[in-house]
């Protein structure tokens, strides 16, 4: 399968439009057409309804398994590229909000060892991370989630993932709510309760239905979007809605952090580099291991 015939096939999706795919690809929309007509004819099935543009079963299930051929592929491209450039002399390391406290330690070891490196830090949402490392845009990621206890986050993409943190999970609260004096939250008993939708400083709530088991619940009250942390306190402590934190993240906030019970989930960080990482990153990743 040729994957530029595949980018084609995922833009067009992503796009709506053949025109559309067509300028941001640079081709003509003639050119993209055929491309298209050459993956069908390739894979024997038609991919994509033309009028309206959308994707066929078969269309969508190649679809699934196209955005992780084609970030592995990009991987490989960013990784030989690194090695045939020989050492360098910059780090660019990336962090989750939530997973952003563990960067200091780890990065002032790789400055140790290499005085002369440039570094740039960048926090960006969990979805973004992976990528970005895969890519090449950044050197190395702390990404978080939650997991059951020992478990891996599930974390598609072609990489290195090491175990960095596990901390229990707690719903901060004012502490005049009715909650606040609990021992501890059963995650199943707040389905119906409203919640703030803040996905890059909280744990989402779509991974909360899912923990809970569950395909309703977990109502927004709002969208807080973007990674201020001090935001988010500020909207819990005046009690807009509730939210899932690792314990330790609401300290100094005015909130009672109450443990998660049930289900048995927890706070998972895991730090992300190629299998072959630089010597600045080897020194980011030793210092964390």
């Amino acid at each position: 399968m040729d994957p530029h015939l595949l980018r084609t096939f995922v833009t067009v999706v992503r796009t709506g439009s053949f025109s559309a795919a067509a300028g941001e690809l640079g081709y003509t929309q003639a050119a993209v057409s055929q491309q298209i007509a050459s993956l069908e004819n390739d894979l024997k099935v038609t991919l994509l309804h033309r009028r309206p543009v959308r994707t066929t079963e078969a269309g969508a299930r190649l679809l699934d398994h196209a955005g992780p051929i084609l970030l592995r592929l990009q991987a490989a491209r960013s990784e030989i590229a690194g090695l045939a450039a020989g050492p360098r002399t910059r780090l660019r390391a990336g962090a989750s909000p939530l997973a952003a406290v563990h960067v200091a330690e780890p990065l002032a070891a790789a400055r140790r060892a290499h005085p002369r490196l440039d570094v740039t830090v960048r926090v960006l949402p969990r979805a973004g991370i992976g990528a970005a490392v895969a890519t090449g845009d950044l050197d190395l990621g702390l990404v978080d989630g939650i997991a059951a206890p020992s478990d891996p986050l599930r974390l598609d993409v072609p990489l290195t993932a090491v175990a960095v943190a596990e901390r229990p999970l707690v719903v901060p609260l004012p502490v005049s709510h009715p909650l606040a004096s609990r021992s501890r939250l059963d995650l199943r008993d707040l389905v119906d309760a409203l919640w703030l939708d803040a996905p890059d400083t909280a744990v989402p709530l779509a991974a909360l239905r899912e923990a809970v088991g569950v395909r309703d619940g977990f109502r927004a009250s709002l969208a807080c979007d973007g990674g201020d942390l001090l935001l988010l306190l500020g909207l819990l402590g005046a009690g807009h809605g509730l939210a899932v934190l690792p314990a330790g993240a609401a300290e100094g906030g005015g909130l009672v952090e109450v443990p998660v019970g049930e289900p048995r989930i927890v706070h998972r960080t895991e730090l992300l580099h190629p299998r072959t990482p630089d010597a600045a990153s080897a020194s980011f990743v030793a210092a964390l291991t």
